[in-house]
């Protein structure tokens, strides 16, 4: 059966990675509670303005997705130990929640900065079932990625994900808290920007990602 998720490891120049990585890592606790709510437009026409959309460029010619005019991103920082994502599929929020329709990317992406305990994305067909611990679907069929530096995966946005727990079982109870964090940039790639997300520009967050003028 042909694989629902690709991988690219060395998917940036080490420069290149290891400059990204570190200005992530130093942004500390800045907005770490709402990293997922934090997210940003980056139109693939127009020049990038922070390190994250220099490697949208760099990564974006392994989608070959038709109709891509840009992509949103966001940072996703978590502990494996209290993992707080629910089983989803990736969508425009601002317009379910106005209109009640559900507009989806054309792909869903990652890219990991560090390795950790347990952690693995996991990737099915299958409807995420909210009656669930963590929404999970009631079918394990799963494709699973472990996280590592440079790694970058993509799939098609219409597959269910979600992350598992320190022992790379499905998230239940809050298990001892791990040291270490799981650093990854998510990347929706997209047909058209989602309703009300900022460019970085029109953003105050994350400044010190912007790229020297």
């Amino acid at each position: 059966m042909k694989p629902r998720v690709t991988i690219v490891d060395d998917a940036l120049p080490p420069r290149q990675f290891r400059a990204l990585a570190r200005a992530i890592v130093a942004l500390g606790r800045e907005r770490r509670r709402d990293s997922y709510q934090t997210t940003f437009w980056f139109d693939l026409g127009q020049p990038p303005s922070n390190l994250v959309e220099v490697a949208v460029l760099h990564l974006a010619p392994h989608v070959r997705a038709r109709g891509v005019i840009g992509v949103e991103w966001w940072l996703s920082r978590m502990r494996t130990s209290n993992v707080k994502v629910d089983f989803h599929r990736d969508r425009d929020n601002a317009h379910f929640a106005a209109t009640g329709v559900e507009l989806i990317p054309k792909v869903s992406s990652l890219l990991y900065l560090n390795r950790c305990r347990g952690g693995l994305l996991a990737v099915t067909p299958e409807p995420p079932n909210p009656r669930n611990p963590a929404f999970a679907p009631d079918v394990h069929d799963f494709d699973l990625v472990e996280p590592a530096p440079n790694r970058f995966t993509f799939f098609d946005a219409k597959l269910t994900h979600g992350v598992l727990d320190a022992r790379n079982q499905l998230p239940g109870q809050r298990l001892p808290t791990e040291r270490a964090w799981r650093l990854a940039v998510a990347i929706n790639f997209w047909h058209r920007r989602p309703d009300q997300v900022p460019t970085f520009a029109q953003s105050r967050h994350y400044r010190s990602l912007a790229l020297a003028q």
